[in-house]
This record gives structure tokens, C-alpha cells and sequence, in this order.
């Protein structure tokens, strides 16, 4: 039997705050690491969790600890694999705009996020989608967009209606990141 490995989980007091204890408690062994002040270490790392928050109002704290933001994208870039839920997609991003500025993130995926406030728009609420025929659950709840195209979502997410919302689920080398904040992890990481 192959060893199991830890998950290296991003959590601090507001940009990667929001996490359920059930989530965690899913992973095994776990380590926590902060992006704002810490250097991760990806030694028998399994799963990188980059959960969400609020990013976008410590961003420079987090562009000030560019090592972290470097070994993420050497860590993506080497294979590994990542779960980013809404801030953690951010994170994750080439770069967030403000009104104040833009700054750069990991570079891992290729997209950038409006936090600007002429671009706020509310997306909120309780979402559903299929992966690999399991259904998922879960809320979505932020202002931020995405800036020019959209990300390709490999399934559709409905809302608690049942009816089709704009939200993607989607796939980047080995990274699965959606704003959606689900209620479990997929099976298919």
C-alpha cells in the first residue's frame, strides 16, 4: 500500500478563513501553513487546499511574501495538486486589480480578478453541481470577477432552484478551482 501523504492547508485569520471543520477533518493528516507570513514546505504533500476568504484586503501582505507565492507555482508546475475555492482561486491567479492597483498573485492560473469597485457585482448563494457523477453542494458569495474571459466550467452549477448559474468549476493543469465554497471535497482530486 503507497503512503499517504498530508494536506497542506492555507488558513489565517481573514484571507483563507473560511473553511468547514468536516472538510478538514476529511484530509487525514493535515498542515497548515499562512501565505501572508509563512514558507510552505511540500515535503510528502499530497493536496495543496486553498480554501477561501478575503484575500483581496491583505494583498500586500501576500505579494510581500513573494517566496510563498513562488513555491506554490513551482509546486503546481511540478505536478502537484490543488483545491482553490473562491479567495484560494484568487490566490491562485495572475493578479487581483484594485482602485489602488494591481498586484500580482501566483501566476498559476491564467486569469486576473476585478476587485475594483466599479466592477462589484453580489453572486450569492446555495449552489449544486455534478463531478464525475457525484453530486456536490455548496454556497458562492463574493463581489470580485474575473477580468475578460470566463473561466470554461466542466460541468454546470445550478443554483438552489435547480436553474443554471454563470459559476465555473473548472480544471488547470492539476488545479480544480471554482468560486463555489463546497461542502465536501471531491473524489476527483
Amino acid at each position: 500500500m503507497g503512503e499517504v501523504k498530508r494536506t497542506l492547508i492555507a488558513r489565517n485569520s481573514e484571507s483563507f478563513s473560511f473553511l468547514y471543520q468536516e472538510v478538514i477533518d476529511s484530509f487525514g493528516e493535515v498542515t497548515f501553513f499562512d501565505p501572508e507570513t509563512d514558507f510552505p514546505s511540500f515535503d510528502d504533500v499530497g493536496l495543496l487546499y486553498l480554501p477561501g476568504g478575503y484575500p483581496e484586503k491583505h494583498l500586500e501582505a501576500l505579494v510581500a511574501n513573494e517566496s510563498c507565492r513562488k513555491a506554490i507555482k513551482d509546486y503546481a508546475e511540478q505536478g502537484g495538486r490543488i483545491f482553490a475555492e473562491c479567495g484560494g482561486m484568487m490566490y491562485l491567479c495572475q493578479s487581483i486589480k484594485t482602485d489602488d492597483g494591481e498586484y500580482p498573485m501566483c501566476g498559476v492560473l491564467p486569469y486576473s480578478i476585478s476587485a475594483r469597485k466599479a466592477d462589484r457585482k453580489l453572486s450569492l448563494g446555495y449552489r449544486r453541481l455534478m463531478l464525475d457523477g457525484k453530486e456536490y453542494r455548496g454556497h458562492e458569495f463574493h463581489y470580485t470577477q474575473f477580468v475578460g474571459d470566463t473561466p470554461k466550467s466542466i460541468t454546470q452549477v445550478y443554483n438552489a432552484k435547480g436553474e443554471p448559474v454563470a459559476t465555473p468549476i473548472f480544471r488547470h493543469m492539476n488545479v480544480l478551482a471554482s468560486y463555489t465554497h463546497l461542502y465536501q471535497i471531491p473524489d476527483c482530486l
